[in-house]
């Protein structure tokens, strides 16, 4: 078993009005690495300027995960099948949308990765057979009920 930490912190300023939502959204996430992130509710959700459009919002931070997940496990796999990879880019989408229960949720994360090989290139077949495993043993797929699909670009 692992633990993984986050410190979310947001603040009022002082001239905002709090009680009728006149408030910036911006907040900041923090890890245990140091790094901190600017964050942000989506334009999409919360209008500008309450929003700000600069910062990582939590359905980003969502698609990102999801994609970072399965792309770590994709080089491993590549790794071990002797395939060298280059590069590896994911035009990752996320779809927001009301579930079954009528609730607004992450319905669908498509990864589209492009990868450049050197070497030994992996036939189409490979290629499916390395993105299934990868989403097979992804933490973060393993964690969510959204529908996660690829569409291998090549």
């Amino acid at each position: 078993m692992s633990e993984y930490t986050a410190i979310v912190k947001w603040q009022k300023a002082e001239q905002e009005d709090f009680l009728t939502h006149q408030y910036s959204r911006a907040h900041t996430w923090s890890f245990d690495g140091g790094l901190t992130i600017p964050a942000s509710s989506s334009p999409h959700i919360v209008p500008l300027p309450y929003s700000e459009e600069a910062n990582v919002d939590p359905e980003e931070a969502f698609v990102a995960a999801l994609s970072s997940c399965h792309m770590l496990f994709f080089l491993a796999i590549a790794a071990q099948r002797k395939f060298i990879i280059q590069e590896y880019v994911d035009n990752a989408t996320g779809t927001l949308a009301k579930d079954s229960d009528g609730k607004m949720a992450m319905t669908k994360v498509t990864l589209r990765p492009q990868i450049t090989f050197i070497g030994n290139q992996p036939t189409r077949q490979q290629l499916e057979e390395i993105h299934h495993l990868s989403h097979e043993k992804c933490f973060i797929a393993n964690s969510v009920k959204t529908a996660v699909t690829t569409e291998i670009i090549e």
